[in-house]
């Protein structure tokens, strides 16, 4: 029994924490800069306000993940993010293909307490900064309400991942709310006054069919005049949670101060507009539906941005601008949205997209006074307009993995965030990113210490594409198709394509490269061919005369014909896709982007894939067949296709593809570094979308690794991750490594991205 006599006024517990990196902000940015940083070996404090980790994509808004992928429906081929957060929705896909949430939020919880490094505080909030003169923070206060404890958490380097920026604002860091004018930045997309300055919150709900019928009486306070809403002719019975995206309010409010009355406001309508889907009379099928789930604190987009070193602008994303400081990358459009939300005559959006990728400085990830403070997620030194692109979640956690690398170096040198900036040191951050998977467009890994780059490689066999054999579906050419293809420079090869017609009509094949050859948007016609067709089935050989002058993809494009049905092949390989002129609304694309004034944006058509079990690619044969898939490319110090596969592939008939490193000496090898192909061109939404597969067709899902003496020494199933790591507990003593891949029955062939071996 405890029993306290009167007292004048009591305490609460204080718990001190002293660490390497505070983090402060529990969604996807804060969780992938915490495990990045506590992997490499410091010690990280994760405090997070919410019982769950994952902000936004948490159960508790229910927000797809997304970024450069942009749901399939632009150019950017092969763009999902890398590192911690691509070993997250790969793990999602895995357990949860169905995208139930809840156990997106297991995962995430998962990992961070695996982590050692990791001291995760959960529903604590952070709310006083302690500084050591004007630019640096010594410390912070923070309260967890359900266990009554104050924490003094105390380190010498901050990452501000909290989306508001409460540790920024608090020390005194230089911030922005609201949008740049056009003068600037020089920003041609630059919103006015009357489209407004500042994207709204959004609340989502859930609705479940019971099966019989169910009553709805709406709350008093439910919006009682659907038609207040402009748009409220979209909604229907079918669509529910983030397909919603546009159930958005307080663009025009302060959307730090005045969260709590947006929040209301967005409870008013969610409870109006299911009112109104139940009881108006015009949904008959919502009868037997119920509310299974409505949001109780909304997402939010934008507030304040902090000022680095660099702000990111328009022409950053646009041009594709390059950095000597890139540490990550962004592929979501410009997106901005009318500050009046769910109550504006406008589309709910505004969208426009580049070429490609860009790059993402590490100067936009500090700030510029407070010395030793590092920004993270949608807080990052960004105009408005650009921060309309970089503000997507996979976006915020690829660049937060960044911010976890540099505070690591940080640590080791003791050194403050703008010390990387000196080129050496941002030379080597860089390095350390791609070690872990990281994706820096430009850039490609060069690692001394790595083993296989000494090492005499030789394959069981490796892959020639001399067919995409017609053995799949023949379809109605009721699109414009294009088949992607990796060629070095020279020649094109000779093509033959297989064709039906339903009557004699011509056939209008284009071939096509990028204006950029890292790039995927075929802009750039090099020849054009009419091709006469007779009615019924035949092949049509495809002789170019065109050359390239460096190593790309081409797009043998086959113009939309209603009269013509083109012949598909079951064959997927790593780096070989087929795309489509075809419409996304969900991204604003409408099969080609035609901005009607200059505001700063480049015209140019999207070819995007579609989503398996479709996007099969289009039957060829191809003479001479395509050398780019050689064991070579699994040291080449890129992990995804770019201009080229950048991958070793097996032939399709090897019944035990091997992989072999030799070397003269023998090697102590204490740890080998795998990367397989888990499709980065799949965007991986986490919720909603239903996927039909738990592990990506390209990624082998069983390998084993033997020694000189071809004895087991490593085996691993069920692998559905870009990334495995072996461990030995003692080094391994050994001139050779066998790596023995099997490839999915049914699916592509065999195929590795990466090698590395490292000593002890």
């Amino acid at each position: 029994m405890i029993r306290e006599q009167a007292a004048d006024k009591r305490t609460l517990k204080t718990i001190r924490h002293d660490a390497d990196l505070i983090v402060v902000g529990g969604g996807l940015s804060g969780v992938c800069c915490a495990i990045t940083a506590a992997r490499a070996g410091i010690r990280v404090i994760l405090v997070q306000d919410r019982p769950v980790l994952g902000g936004n994509s948490s159960s508790e808004v229910r927000l797809w993940v997304l970024g450069a992928t942009s749901h399939m429906g632009n150019n950017n081929r092969w763009a999902r993010e890398g590192g911690v957060i691509d070993e997250l929705l790969l793990e999602n896909l895995y357990r949860n293909p169905e995208g139930n949430p809840l156990i997106l939020d297991t995962i995430l919880l998962e990992k961070v307490v695996l982590e050692s490094n990791i001291t995760l505080l959960l529903n604590t909030a952070v709310y006083e900064v302690e500084k050591l003169g004007s630019d640096t923070i010594s410390g912070l206060k923070a309260f967890c309400s359900q266990n009554s404890t104050v924490y003094d958490l105390v380190a010498p380097l901050f990452c501000d991942a909290s989306g508001d920026g409460i540790v920024g604002f608090q020390s005194g860091a230089a911030f922005r709310m609201g949008a740049e004018s056009q003068e600037e930045f020089s920003e041609k997309f630059a919103p006015t006054a009357e489209y407004g300055e500042l994207l709204g919150h959004s609340l989502y709900f859930y609705t479940k069919d019971t099966g019989r019928p169910v009553r709805f009486v709406p709350p008093a306070y439910a919006l009682d005049d659907i038609t207040k809403i402009p748009r409220y002719r979209r909604f229907n019975a079918q669509e529910y949670g983030c397909q919603l995206w546009w159930i958005e309010y307080g663009g025009r409010l302060d959307t730090v101060h005045d969260t709590e009355a947006i929040k209301w406001e967005l409870w008013k309508v969610v409870y109006g507009v299911w009112n109104y889907i139940k009881n108006s009379g015009q949904f008959p099928e919502a009868e037997t539906m119920t509310l299974e789930w409505v949001g109780q604190i909304p997402g939010k987009r934008e507030s304040r941005r902090f000022e680095g070193d660099y702000m990111l602008r328009q022409q950053d994303i646009v041009e594709q601008r390059t950095h000597p400081d890139a540490v990550a990358f962004g592929g979501w459009s410009i997106d901005l949205h009318p500050a009046d939300g769910i109550f504006s005559e406008k589309p709910g959006c505004n969208q426009w997209h580049s070429k490609g990728i860009y790059q993402i400085p590490y100067r936009c990830l500090y700030s510029h006074n407070i010395s030793n403070l590092f920004l993270a997620g949608r807080i990052i030194s960004a105009s408005h307009v650009a921060f309309g692109s970089s503000r997507v979640m996979a976006t915020g956690a690829h660049v937060a993995q960044a911010v976890g690398m540099a505070a690591t170096l940080c640590t080791q040198e003791n050194l403050l965030p703008r010390d990387l900036t000196e080129p050496e040191r941002i030379q080597r951050l860089q390095q350390e990113l791609l070690k872990t998977g990281q994706h820096i467009p430009g850039l490609h890994l060069a690692d001394n210490q790595d083993l296989v780059q000494k090492a005499q490689l030789t394959a069981s066999s490796e892959f020639i594409l001399t067919e995409l054999p017609p053995d799949g579906p023949l379809l109605k050419l009721s699109q414009s198709a294009a088949q992607m293809l990796p060629l070095s420079t020279g020649s094109i090869p000779q093509l033959t394509a297989f064709v039906m017609a339903d009557r004699d009509t011509t056939l209008t094949v284009e071939l096509r490269r990028s204006s950029k050859p890292f790039n995927h948007t075929p802009d750039v016609t090099l020849e054009t061919k009419e091709i006469l067709l007779k009615k019924g089935k035949q092949e049509v050989t495809l002789a170019f005369e065109s050359s390239l002058e460096e190593p790309q993809y081409v797009f043998v494009t086959f113009l939309k014909n209603e009269h013509i049905q083109l012949q598909y092949s079951q064959l997927r390989v790593t780096g070989v896709l087929s795309v489509f002129n075809k419409i996304n609304p969900a991204v604003s694309n409408y099969g080609k982007q035609e901005p009607t004034e200059d505001i700063g944006v480049d015209t140019f058509e999207f070819w995007c894939p579609e989503r398996r079990p479709a996007g099969q690619n289009i039957a060829l044969r191809i003479a001479p067949g395509i050398q780019l898939f050689q064991a070579e490319n699994i040291r080449n110090g890129i992990q995804r296709p770019m201009y080229q596969p950048n991958a070793w592939v097996a032939e399709r008939n090897d019944s035990n593809p091997t992989l072999t490193l030799t070397w003269p000496d023998k090697q102590r090898i204490s740890q080998v570094i795998l990367s397989f192909d888990t499709d980065f061109d799949h965007p991986l939404e986490s919720v909603i979308m239903i996927h039909p597969e738990t592990v990506s067709p390209f990624c082998a899902y069983e390998f084993i690794l033997c020694n000189d003496q071809q004895e087991r020494i490593a085996h691993q199933t069920d692998n559905h991750q870009t990334r495995s790591t072996i461990r030995f507990p003692e080094p391994i003593e050994t001139n050779s490594l066998t790596i023995h891949v099997k490839p999915q029955p049914g699916q592509a062939p065999a195929a590795l991205m990466e090698v590395r071996c490292y000593g002890e």
